[in-house]
């Protein structure tokens, strides 16, 4: 009696973070034995504005002010702790009159304790969440709040902003909206700026044979989707594969007209088991 073959794991796993995270990732993934290669399809870089660069020293300068400080990335946590070192004078006093910090997921949670920040200050959403996002967090530190509250959002712009645009991120406006709910006031400020990269003739070229080669894309981010789509106007995705770690990504992904979409967890061990386990 003859058995089915096990399904193959996908070709590669095309990894469309920003550069540096895009980077580390690639690593690890090789490193789980997983082919991979990366497209950042988002540019990070801090804020060009001297009003935005003031805005964010003074809420660096403000830090005893804020309940808690949420972080929104880890690009978030890198340009608001820099220089290195940074995260250690801020957290230099008493505990007990220094801000909580917040962080969406592990990752983030990661770029925090390697900036400085002491690992019994940060809050993050459990570590069996099925979703690492501002929910999840909120889960976690709703208690916290209490009114008059001011809590400070570190999050990026868009590039050529002067960091004062609205609230980035559906994520980002629910969790404002349930801090006011408990009597407190959320604040924000930008410490990076994010926009579309522009894509050399090589990565073009990288994106087209992708898109029907069998790849596994790897979504973290529906603002990667939008900037794959500007880059490519008039390519057909309908035999591309995508992964996204969260359900307004994956939707995302569909509307761009990816053939098969699936979700998983943003932490590794759940990507690397979902693109071993990709039909």
């Amino acid at each position: 009696m003859r058995s089915d073959p096990t399904p193959a794991a996908p070709r590669r796993a095309i990894v469309t973070r920003p550069e540096r995270d895009a980077t580390q990732w690639v690593v690890h993934l090789h490193a789980r034995g997983i082919e991979a290669v990366a497209l950042p399809l988002i540019a990070i870089r801090g804020c060009a504005s001297p009003e935005a660069r003031a805005a964010l020293q003074a809420a660096r300068e403000a830090w005893p002010r804020w309940r808690a400080v949420m972080f929104v990335s880890t690009n978030a946590a890198h340009h608001f702790f820099d220089p290195p070192g940074t995260g250690a004078a801020l957290f230099a006093g008493d505990p007990a009159l220094l801000p909580r910090i917040w962080a969406p997921g592990p990752g983030t949670a990661q770029a925090l304790r390697q900036a400085g920040v002491p690992a019994e200050a940060i809050d993050r959403p459990a570590a069996d969440a099925t979703q690492f996002d501002s929910e999840s967090l909120w889960e976690q530190v709703a208690p916290q709040v209490r009114p008059g509250d001011r809590i400070l959002v570190v999050r990026g712009a868009q590039a050529g902003s002067d960091g004062a645009d609205t609230v980035a991120g559906t994520g980002r406006e629910w969790l404002a909206q349930q801090i006011a709910a408990a009597g407190g006031h959320a604040d924000f400020v930008a410490a990076y700026e994010r926009g579309a990269p522009p894509l050399s003739a090589e990565q073009r070229e990288l994106a087209r044979t992708a898109a029907a080669d069998g790849s596994l894309w790897l979504f973290s981010s529906s603002e990667a989707v939008a900037h794959l789509r500007e880059a490519l106007p008039e390519q057909d995705w309908a035999e591309a594969r995508a992964l996204a770690t969260h359900p307004r990504i994956a939707q995302a992904a569909q509307d761009a007209g990816f053939g098969a979409v699936r979700q998983c967890r943003p932490a590794l061990n759940d990507v690397v088991a979902s693109i071993e386990s990709h039909p």
